[in-house]
């Protein structure tokens, strides 16, 4: 009987020869943890369809984020839940808004914890759309205003980094104009380029209370059909002044995440959203699944992809696995 000259399972054989030669490395250095804040004090309220992740008040977020950069997690990335909403989001861009404060408070506590702030108005405006909203339709131009005077009000705070979310066309390109206008020329940008019009962002907006009052998000988040379009969103967000590029969610668009890293090489994080965290929660509570394998399994699939940052809410989960494997 006649053997193959090379013999795959050889290298696979033993454990040590398998870590030496696995060519996709996950890292804490990788991760992001997502965190809420909400005004007053000693809250930690459960989000009900996220189990193990917090609304947070300061306080208790402070809590969270020592914890968080004792493990070797680089940075977090912050939403906000405001004390009243209004039509054009007045808290997302007021001095003392709660991303504001919670900014100022991470980086007089943890200075060297990168803060990352989530630039859009869903959470802050009282129909729960991503902007500005005349005559029942979400009104582009109006809105660039608005987000770039909350990204400058969250750099003013603190921010090492922002974040725009909301997508409307040419938000980069006027958070770019407003940062260095006000001296913010060392700011990056890191904009959620590729967002698709998602199932899998429902636990979030519970979790930030952003659910639109009426209609949808369509009109300005990508069909989840599209990919060819995904590459002109990156395309314009780089020319407009990005510096790092993300596509959300993460799971279901790996091959948009590897188009991306493929075809422009610029640094591209991936969020692997609240809906990914919840089904993978979900079938590790009913023991459907072995949760911790499933989770680094999908982590180190998002890194293969070839995400160099992935956003995730099992970040501290990841990082305790990560350094139990290296003692």
């Amino acid at each position: 009987m006649a053997y193959p000259l090379y013999r795959p399972r050889r290298l696979r054989e033993s454990p040590l020869l398998r870590k030496m030669l696995r060519e996709t490395i996950l890292r804490t250095d990788d991760l992001v943890y997502p965190l809420f804040a909400v005004h007053g004090r000693g809250v930690r309220e459960p989000i009900g369809p996220m189990p193990g992740q917090f609304r947070l008040s300061i306080d208790e977020l402070l809590k969270e984020c020592k914890d968080a950069a004792s493990m070797g997690i680089p940075a977090v990335l912050l939403f906000g839940l405001p004390a009243e909403k209004d039509p054009r989001g007045g808290e997302a861009y007021a001095e003392d808004g709660i991303v504001q404060q919670a900014v100022r408070a991470v980086k007089e506590t943890i200075p060297d914890l990168l803060v990352v702030t989530d630039v859009c108005l869903c959470e802050y405006t009282s129909h729960g759309h991503c902007g500005v909203v005349e005559d029942g339709r979400v009104k582009n131009d109006p809105t660039l205003d608005l987000l770039a005077r909350t990204a400058v009000s969250h750099v003013e705070a603190g921010a090492d980094m922002v974040a725009p979310s909301d997508m409307m066309d040419g938000r980069v390109a006027a958070i770019r104009e407003a940062l260095d206008e006000s001296g913010y020329q060392e700011t990056p940008i890191m904009a959620y380029s590729a967002k698709y019009a998602s199932a899998f962002y429902g636990p979030f907006r519970e979790a930030a209370d952003s659910t639109p009052q009426f209609g949808d998000r369509r009109s300005y988040q990508m069909d989840p059909a599209n990919s060819a379009e995904a590459m002109r969103e990156v395309a314009l967000d780089i020319d407009e002044g990005a510096d790092i590029v993300m596509v959300k969610p993460a799971l279901p668009y790996l091959d948009v995440i590897a188009r991306v890293k493929n075809e422009f090489g610029l640094p591209v994080a991936a969020y692997s959203v609240s809906g990914e965290y919840a089904m993978l929660r979900a079938a590790g509570q009913l023991g459907w699944l072995d949760e911790e394998a499933a989770m680094m399994e999908a982590l180190t699939g998002i890194r293969r992809a070839g995400a160099d940052i992935v956003i995730t809410y099992y970040a501290k989960e990841a990082a305790r696995l990560l350094e139990r494997g290296r003692a």
